[in-house]
C-alpha cells in the first residue's frame, strides 16, 4: 500500500490526460494584463499620410495604456519624436498611476480618420476626443508649419480641453469646465508632469487658449 501514491504520481505522468489541468480563469476585458486595443497599427501605417521624409524619419510609435471615460484600461498608440518618447511614456505613466481618463489615443494616419478617399483627420480626431501628436500640418489659423508637424506637439482630450480665439472654439461646442473628468488644470498631475519635463501649455497662452495642446522642442532643448 505504502507504493501507491508512487504508482499514482508515475502513471500521472505518463497518461497525462488523464489527470485535469487546473482551470484558468479568464482574465477581464479592460483591465492591465488585458486592455482594450484602441489602436494596434505599425509605425509605417502610423507615418500614410503625406509629409516629407525628413519629418516622417524622426517619429516613433509609442505604446501606452490608459483608463478610458469607461473606467476600464485601454491600449493606445502615439506617434511622436524619437527625442520626446520618454517624456510621454512619463506622463502616461502618470495618468494611468492617478487614473486620469484619456478616451483614446489613435494615430492620425489611422483608417478611421480617411474618409471618402482623403484625410479629415484634425477635425474627426478633435470631434472624437482623441489624443494624438504627429500630424504634417499647419498651425490652426495659420500658414506655418505647427508643431504637430515636426512630432513636437500632443492634443489631448479635445472636447474636454478646446481650443478657444475669440469666439471660435474647436472642436464646436466644447466647454472648459475644470471640474469635469479629463479636463486639464494648471494644478493637475498631468500639466506638472508636462511641465517639469520643459514642455509648454497651450492653457498659458494669452493670446488664445490651446487646452489640449502641448509642445516642446527638443532642438532647442538640447543645446
Amino acid at each position: 500500500m505504502k507504493y501507491l501514491p508512487l504508482l499514482f504520481l508515475m502513471l500521472s505522468l505518463l497518461m497525462p490526460g488523464c489527470v485535469s489541468a487546473p482551470r484558468q480563469e479568464p482574465v477581464a476585458l479592460g483591465t492591465l494584463n488585458n486592455p482594450i486595443v484602441d489602436s494596434d497599427i505599425t509605425l509605417s501605417e502610423a507615418l500614410r499620410k503625406d509629409a516629407p521624409e525628413e519629418f516622417k524619419k524622426d517619429q516613433r510609435l509609442v505604446e501606452v495604456l490608459y483608463y478610458s471615460f469607461d473606467g476600464k484600461v485601454h491600449k493606445g498608440q502615439v506617434v511622436i519624436d524619437y527625442r520626446l518618447v520618454s517624456d510621454i511614456d512619463e506622463v502616461f505613466r502618470v495618468a494611468l498611476e492617478e487614473r486620469f481618463p484619456i478616451n483614446s489615443a489613435v494615430p492620425i494616419s489611422h483608417d478611421r480618420f480617411f474618409t471618402e478617399g482623403k484625410w479629415n483627420e484634425d477635425d474627426q480626431s478633435m470631434m472624437s476626443n482623441n489624443t494624438s501628436a504627429f500630424n504634417y500640418r499647419f498651425a490652426t489659423g495659420s500658414k506655418k508649419l505647427s508643431m504637430h508637424a515636426y512630432g513636437f506637439a500632443i492634443d489631448i482630450n479635445p472636447v474636454q480641453n478646446p481650443y478657444i480665439k475669440d469666439d471660435i472654439v474647436l472642436p464646436p461646442g466644447a466647454v472648459y469646465d475644470i471640474s469635469k473628468r479629463g479636463t486639464l488644470a494648471r494644478d493637475g498631475n498631468i500639466v506638472r508632469t508636462f511641465l517639469n519635463l520643459g514642455w509648454t501649455w497651450g492653457g498659458d497662452w494669452t493670446s488664445l487658449k490651446d487646452y489640449m495642446h502641448f509642445e516642446k522642442n527638443p532642438i532647442i532643448t538640447e543645446q
